[in-house]
């Protein structure tokens, strides 16, 4: 069966760019031959996590059982204020629920991360998804696509005037297929126990 590749971001604006680099980044899964799915923040329309109340609405349990089933991840947030936006932070909040599962979070599951500001800068929102990737038991591949000055790259339509970076994001997604399928062919990649007895080395007093 092919990959499942799900990619989550976009913002809450109407014409977001990183909503259109997620697409791109999904197009180049699609012709590695994963099965994608978009999960686009503005109409998944999530309330904010409140731990005391976690029932998940319709477009909640759409995030988390969709993130739950998928073998990948394409993770695309705009530059908000030096760090991801609010509306992506509280999606991955949501995921929170996932650590009831077994296996819990997004473990094993391969995760590519793209970044989109208007400014100079894009590393700083990639940074902050790689710490939430790691959190959630994820694995961030090493290749990134931070897209600074996205006025010179993105029209108004969404299309991608810049052949540059429309190669980066689909090389992106063929990247998270590749890595996606090693972990499925190599039982010796699915490391939980590896990751629970290197967590109980780490609580033994030196």
């Amino acid at each position: 069966m092919p990959p499942t590749i799900v990619g989550l971001g976009g913002s809450l604006r109407k014409g977001s760019t990183s909503r259109s680099a997620l697409q791109r980044a999904l197009a180049g899964a699609a012709a590695a031959g994963a099965e994608t799915t978009l999960l686009d923040l503005r109409e998944l329309e999530l309330p904010m996590y409140d731990p005391d109340d976690d029932e998940p609405t319709e477009g909640a349990a759409t995030l988390i059982e969709s993130c739950h089933a998928a073998d990948g991840l394409l993770w695309s947030s705009p530059l908000y204020q030096g760090t991801i936006s609010g509306a992506f932070k509280n999606a991955l909040d949501w995921l929170h629920v996932l650590g009831r599962r077994d296996p819990p979070y997004l473990h094993d599951k391969v995760i590519g991360l793209i970044s989109v500001a208007g400014g100079t800068q894009g590393l700083q929102a990639i940074n902050t998804m790689e710490f939430s990737a790691r959190a959630l038991r994820g694995w961030a591949v090493p290749y990134v696509v931070p897209i600074p000055a996205s006025w010179q790259v993105f029209g108004e339509d969404g299309s991608i005037s810049d052949e540059t970076v429309e190669g980066q994001l689909e090389r992106l997604g063929g990247e998270v297929v590749r890595v996606t399928e090693r972990f499925a062919a190599d039982p010796a990649l699915h490391r939980q126990a590896e990751c629970a007895e290197a967590a109980e080395r780490v609580l033994v007093p030196a």
